[in-house]
This record gives structure tokens, C-alpha cells and sequence, in this order.
């Protein structure tokens, strides 16, 4: 009894430190943006100490994924699933400073501990392979061909201190081709602890998600050591990022499919002369469309998480003019911002929580917060042979220089030329931009190639980066089915470099290239292997004719055996008859009858 007693003690006491150490909290951002589109920023944070999580005492933490870093020896990891392209020049800067976007496809880099390379390179091909089974995806394609050491272009976002530098190998995988899709969606909400059954993650819908314009699903995982000394945490961070267009989600309920409006509910501009009756301009809109977060997302706010602990707030920047309509929300806050006026709502603990937004004034590309850089990247040249790349980095800021990491991680079938890298500045300065590369070249069918490069744009200034690249001939057999469409190149990661001590960097990623290489016509092997066995089989009847078979003349057959087959052969023509004769004789028997 008296043992019962202090273990249930103890165990009071214990959980006591968890929840002190342990909590749970989300957040969902919304800002509309311009041409009827609203960005949809959800966060999710759950934190659980070292101690807690060396023991497997998983609370808030996903066990399924703890399992797996600890295996790995992983003490630090970034995942994203992204699609789609982030516009810039109508949209801004970057969510979040691009931390938590990731290229087109899935992008996985992790900080593991091993005491060779050999053994690191086991640890991340066991790390992608068991979070391929977690999400269902195809991670577990990230061989040696596609993974590289990245020098200075990741930044540790946790406290690596513990551990030395010379046993913590940071390596880098991306695939462009992967397609994010629901399957990927349902193994993230399953990390979370109310598993999107309640809180802000019930507005996660994968028609809703996959159907926005830019999408973006992150999972990092960081440990936190405070600088007082006290016990460190381990931190994992879920967020989606998405661009919804508003007239898209806001589609009937009852039709969910993209169908054309009606013509007579179209609004057509006829004050141009040139305006016919078959013909229909479209209108230009003097305000944003009004939404809801029940018409945008399908449905409302189920409540708040329980385990978030009143932790549960959902941000709305909007202007300060803007009229918003609450329902059930406990508390309200709000402060002005740069950009307009920040909305604070914290969820009820129970019922639903909805949000709508009347009609405001068009919202101007020129009143958002300008990025610090624009880059894009293209193909250059023709033929099958040989081509080049093209990089076009642009600074708008008319009185501070960027300082950027540019990197780039090409597939071994795709041979650069360093000699061949050309780095122009467009307002004519002298003195190379460039000023440091990082360069380590492609092993044939073993390991691709790693670019890095260290760049300096002048104020209101462009900087084109050039070089060119062999093809290389694949074997057939290396083809995938869709050979004639071509194969993805992994976007340029580009981290520009804070412009004063003790910032944070900013991220941004291009699009994927599409590379076409030479390709065979693949239905000659089905010809080759129909010519060849046709050969091969007149071939061999032929020999095995004159090797079995023996041709003479009919007189130099002996008349004994000529006897003995003209007999037969008269037998067989007689018993014919008989069969013949006598099928006649019953069909005769019962026409009479």
C-alpha cells in the first residue's frame, strides 16, 4: 500500500515537470492579398524536454516521428512538401521569410551525428527511407545521386552546442518530379495532438489545400537550450503556408466543381466602342470580393485544441477601415502594424468560430512589403548536346547592397563547365561579384554535382550568372516511363544574408527546370526482338529439316514399303466412308420414322 502510494506520488510529480516543460499552442495568420487572393499561414508548436524525449516520454511530441530520430541520430530536421509558384511582384515578400517554404516537390536537409562519412550516409539513407513509409512518400529515392553537403547556405535553427561540429554532418535531397497530394496532408495532421479533429487544423481540407495557388507544408525539428543554463527542449514546428484564390474556394457547396459561371450572371464591360454583342470585357473590380472563413475553407472552426491550453489565436491583418464579423470569440486584441492593422481572436473552448470580411478597397501590390531580392532561372541554348543555364538576380533596394549563398544541386547527367560561369553586374561595376565557390563535381551514375557560390549585388543593380553544360547519354534502361517529357532539375536555394548583425536570414527558392535529354525510340527493342526470332526460327527449322529429314528419289524407295503406304492409305480412305455411309443410314432411319 505504502509503495502504491509513493508511485502514484511520483507519477503526479513527474507529470507535473512535463507540463511545465511540455506545451502545445497554434496559430492560424490570415492576410488578404491583391486580386482577390488570401494567404492562410498555419502554425503548429509542441515542445517536450531531452530528458523526456531520451526516455521515450512522448506527450505532445508525435512518438512515430521521435522514434525515428532517435535511430537515426538526427539532432536536427527540416522536411517540405511545396507546390506551386510564389508571385513575387503581386504578393510581396515571403511568409515567414521563406524559412518555411521549400522547392517544387519535397525537400529534406537534417543535421545528423556519425563519426564518419561512411555512417552518416547510412544514417540518411535509414532517416529518408523511414519518413518515405511516414508521409507515403517517395523519399526513399534520395540516393547518393541526389544528396550533397551543403557548406553555407543552412543555418542551424537549434542549439547544436552539445554535440561536436567535426560529428554533426548536415546533407541535403530534394526531388522536383514528387507530386504532393492528400497522402502526404494525412500523415502531417496525424503528428498533431488533436489530429485535426479540433482547432484551427479543421479548416485543413485537401481539395481546399491542393487546389490553392502556392502551398507550402513544413516540419522542422530543432533542439532549444536556453542561455540561463536551464534544461533544454526539443521543438517541433508544423506549419502550411497557402495562397487560396477566394472566387475559386468560394464555389457552391453543392457543386464543388469548377464549372463556368452562367453567361447571364456574368458582368461585362460595354463601355468600349469596340464592344460587340458576342463578345464580353471583363469588368474592373473597384473592391475585394468579401469571404468567410466557412465559404473560403468549407466549413468553420471546430472549437479550440484542448491540449493547446487557451494558446489558440488566429491573426488577421487587414486595413483599419476593414469590417469583420466575429462569431464566438472569448477574447479580442489588436495593434497597429506597418502594413495595416493587426486583429487578434482567441478560439472558444467549445462550438465553432467563423470569421468574414465585407468588401474593402483594392488592396495595391505597392502597399505590401517589398522583398529583398527577385531571382529566376532559366535554360539557355538548343540541340541535344549541350546547353546553359541562366540566373537573373535582381536587388531592388535602391541603397543597400544583398549579399546572397546561391545553391544548386544538379543531377549527374547534366556536366557543367566552371570555366564557363559568368557572373554580369548591369550597371557596369568592376570587379567580379562572385566571392567564393564552393564546387564539387559529378561522379558518373555515384553522385551529383554541388554548386555554391557567394554573391554581392550592388544596390539597384542585376546580376546574371551564365554557364554551360554537356548532356550525357543515359542507358535504356535509366529512362522512366515518360522519358519524351523530360527531367526536373531541383530549384536554386538562395539564402540572402542579414544586413545587420544578429538577423535573420531569408530564403527563397526558383522554380524547377525541365531538362530534355536524348531519347532513343524505345520501340525499336520490340522490333530487334521480333527480327531476331523470326530469323532465329526459320533458321533453326531449316537446319533441323536437313538434320532429321531424309530426301530421296521416289525410285529408290523400295516397293515394300510403297505397298505397305498405298494400303494404309486405302485403309484410311475406306474407314472414312464407312463413318460417312453410315451417318447417312441413321439420318435416313429417322426421317423416316
Amino acid at each position: 500500500m505504502l509503495f502504491s502510494f509513493l508511485f502514484i506520488i511520483f507519477w503526479l510529480a513527474l507529470s507535473s515537470s512535463w507540463a511545465e516543460a511540455a506545451e502545445y499552442q497554434e496559430n492560424l495568420s490570415l492576410k488578404p492579398l491583391p486580386n482577390s487572393a488570401l494567404l492562410a499561414a498555419f502554425d503548429f508548436r509542441s515542445n517536450t524536454t531531452l530528458s523526456a524525449f531520451e526516455e521515450q516520454n512522448f506527450r505532445f511530441f508525435p512518438r512515430s516521428l521521435g522514434q525515428i530520430l532517435q535511430h537515426t541520430r538526427t539532432k536536427e530536421l527540416h522536411l517540405r512538401f511545396s507546390l506551386g509558384r510564389w508571385d513575387s511582384p503581386v504578393w510581396g515578400a515571403r511568409p515567414r521569410g521563406g524559412r518555411r517554404e521549400g522547392g517544387t516537390g519535397v525537400e529534406l536537409w537534417a543535421w545528423i551525428e556519425a563519426s564518419t562519412d561512411e555512417e552518416a550516409n547510412a544514417r540518411w539513407l535509414s532517416l529518408s527511407n523511414s519518413l518515405s513509409g511516414l508521409f507515403c512518400a517517395s523519399l526513399n529515392f534520395i540516393d547518393a545521386t541526389k544528396t550533397i553537403r551543403p557548406v553555407s547556405t543552412f543555418q542551424s535553427e537549434g542549439s547544436l552546442h552539445n554535440a561536436s561540429s567535426s560529428n554533426l554532418h548536415l546533407l541535403h535531397g530534394a526531388l522536383p518530379h514528387e507530386v504532393v497530394c492528400t497522402e502526404n496532408l494525412t500523415p502531417f495532421l496525424k503528428l498533431l495532438p488533436c489530429k485535426g479533429k479540433a482547432g484551427i487544423s479543421t479548416l485543413l481540407d485537401g481539395h481546399k489545400l491542393f487546389d490553392a495557388s502556392w502551398q507550402s507544408m513544413a516540419i522542422d525539428v530543432r533542439p532549444l537550450c536556453p542561455e540561463d543554463g536551464s534544461q533544454c527542449i526539443l521543438q517541433i514546428e508544423q506549419t502550411v503556408d497557402m495562397v487560396l484564390d477566394i472566387e475559386r474556394s468560394m464555389r457552391p457547396l453543392d457543386d464543388p466543381l469548377p464549372r463556368p459561371p452562367p453567361l447571364e450572371s456574368i458582368e461585362c464591360d460595354t463601355s468600349k466602342p469596340y464592344m460587340n454583342h458576342d463578345t464580353c470585357l471583363p469588368v474592373d473590380r473597384t473592391t475585394e470580393r468579401p469571404w468567410s472563413l466557412s465559404q473560403v475553407f468549407g466549413r468553420p472552426i471546430r472549437g479550440a485544441c484542448p491540449l493547446s491550453g487557451n494558446a489558440e489565436t488566429i491573426t488577421l491583418e487587414t486595413s483599419s477601415s476593414a469590417e469583420i464579423n466575429i462569431t464566438a470569440a472569448n477574447t479580442y486584441s489588436q495593434r497597429q502594424s506597418e502594413d495595416g492593422m493587426l486583429r487578434y481572436y482567441q478560439l472558444p473552448s467549445s462550438g465553432t468560430f467563423d470569421m468574414s470580411l465585407a468588401e474593402q478597397s483594392l488592396i495595391s501590390p505597392q502597399s505590401l512589403e517589398k522583398p529583398r531580392l527577385y531571382a529566376e532561372r532559366t535554360f539557355v541554348g538548343y540541340g541535344q548536346e549541350r546547353g546553359g543555364v541562366r540566373t537573373v538576380l535582381t536587388n531592388p533596394s535602391p541603397s543597400e547592397s544583398v549579399q546572397l549563398v546561391y545553391l544548386e544541386s544538379l543531377p549527374w547527367f547534366m556536366k557543367p563547365y566552371l570555366h564557363t560561369l559568368r557572373a554580369v553586374v548591369s550597371t557596369g561595376e568592376s570587379g567580379n561579384p562572385i566571392k567564393e565557390v564552393v564546387y564539387r563535381p559529378a561522379v558518373d551514375r555515384r553522385r551529383g554535382t554541388h554548386l555554391e557560390l557567394r554573391i554581392t549585388i550592388p544596390a539597384a543593380s542585376t546580376v546574371t550568372l551564365t554557364y554551360d553544360f554537356d548532356k550525357a547519354i543515359l542507358r535504356y534502361t535509366e529512362y522512366p516511363p515518360d522519358a519524351n517529357r523530360g527531367f526536373d532539375v531541383a530549384p536554386a536555394t538562395i539564402r540572402v544574408l542579414p544586413s545587420v548583425e544578429g538577423g535573420e536570414s531569408m530564403y527563397l527558392r526558383t522554380t524547377s527546370l525541365l531538362l530534355p535529354l536524348p531519347t532513343p525510340d524505345f520501340s525499336m527493342p520490340y522490333n530487334v526482338i521480333i527480327l531476331t526470332s523470326t530469323v532465329i526460327a526459320m533458321a533453326f527449322g531449316s537446319v533441323f529439316n536437313l538434320i532429321v529429314r531424309r530426301f530421296v528419289a521416289a525410285d529408290e524407295v523400295p516397293a515394300s514399303n510403297l505397298v505397305t503406304i498405298k494400303e494404309t492409305v486405302k485403309a484410311k480412305i475406306a474407314a472414312v466412308k464407312a463413318k460417312v455411309m453410315k451417318g447417312r443410314t441413321i439420318n435416313d432411319e429417322k426421317k423416316f420414322q
